[in-house]
C-alpha cells in the first residue's frame, strides 16, 4: 500500500470529539480545555514518527531517539507537558501571523505562504527566519516533542510540480529548525502537494490559504 495513502488513512481515522474551550491568558484566544485532550493522539503519533508502516522502521526510529537521549513522556504527564509548551509557543508567536491550534495533545502551527515564502519559491522569507528561530527555542527545550513539517500548495500547476515544491518548502523549514538546535531525529519533513486543501482552490483567497506549511507537534510516549 502506498505510504502516503496509509498515512492519510491513519490521520483520517482519528476520532474527533466535541471540545470544551477556555480563553488563553496570553492571546485571549479560545483553546481546548485539559478535560478533552488526548483523544486524537494515537494514530497521528505513528504517522509523524514514521513508525506506522513497519515494525523495523519503528525499531530504527526508537533506537535513534534513544541514542539522541530523547525519552518518552509518562502518560499522566502528557497533558501538562503540552499545556506549558503551548503557552510558550503562543507567547513567542504572538503577532507573527502564525496560528496555534490545539487538537487533543497535539499542537498545530499554521504558517501561511504570505509570510513564509514568495510565490513559487522554496527559500524562506528572510523576515520569517527569526520567527522560526523562536519556534526552535521552544522545541529545543521540549525534547520529547516530535515534529512533522508538512508543505502544502494550491492546485495551480501539475501534481508533480506541486508535490516537489511542497517537499522543498517543508525541507527548508526543517533545515532552519535544525540550524537552531532542534535534533533532526525528531523531525519528519513531508510534502503533500495539493492533496490537503483547507479552502477552495476556485478563488485567489482560497488558494492563498492552501499555500502553507504546517508544523504538527506531538508528545513522544514510546507507544
Amino acid at each position: 500500500m502506498n505510504k502516503k495513502i496509509l498515512t492519510c488513512s491513519l490521520v483520517a481515522s482519528v476520532i474527533m470529539i466535541q471540545a470544551c474551550t477556555t480563553v488563553d491568558p496570553y492571546t485571549r484566544e479560545e483553546k481546548t480545555s485539559s478535560a478533552t485532550k488526548g483523544a486524537a493522539i494515537g494514530a497521528a503519533v505513528g504517522a509523524v514518527l514514521g513508525i506506522a508502516t513497519s515494525k523495523d522502521k519503528k525499531k530504527r526510529k526508537e533506537r535513534a531517539l534513544k541514542g539522541a537521549g530523547i525519552g518518552a513522556i509518562a502518560g499522566g504527564g502528557v497533558g501538562y507537558y503540552m499545556d506549558v509548551q503551548e503557552a510558550k509557543l503562543r507567547q513567542q508567536l504572538e503577532n507573527t501571523g502564525v496560528s496555534v491550534t490545539r487538537d487533543g495533545n497535539n499542537i498545530i502551527l499554521n504558517m501561511p505562504s504570505n509570510i513564509t515564502f514568495a510565490v513559487d519559491r522554496s527559500d524562506v522569507n528572510p523576515n520569517f527566519v527569526e520567527t522560526l528561530g523562536s519556534v526552535g527555542l521552544v522545541l529545543k527545550e521540549y525534547k520529547s516533542t516530535m515534529i512533522e513539517v508538512a508543505g502544502h500548495t494550491d492546485s495551480t500547476g501539475s501534481d508533480a510540480y506541486n508535490q516537489d515544491l511542497s517537499q522543498r518548502r517543508a525541507n527548508a523549514v526543517s533545515n532552519i529548525l535544525i540550524a537552531n538546535g532542534v535534533q533532526a531525529v525528531r523531525i519528519d519533513s513531508v510534502g503533500y502537494g495539493e492533496t490537503r486543501p483547507i479552502a477552495s482552490n476556485s478563488n485567489a483567497t482560497g488558494r492563498q490559504q492552501n499555500r502553507r506549511v504546517e508544523l504538527t507537534l506531538l508528545p513522544y510516549t514510546g507507544q
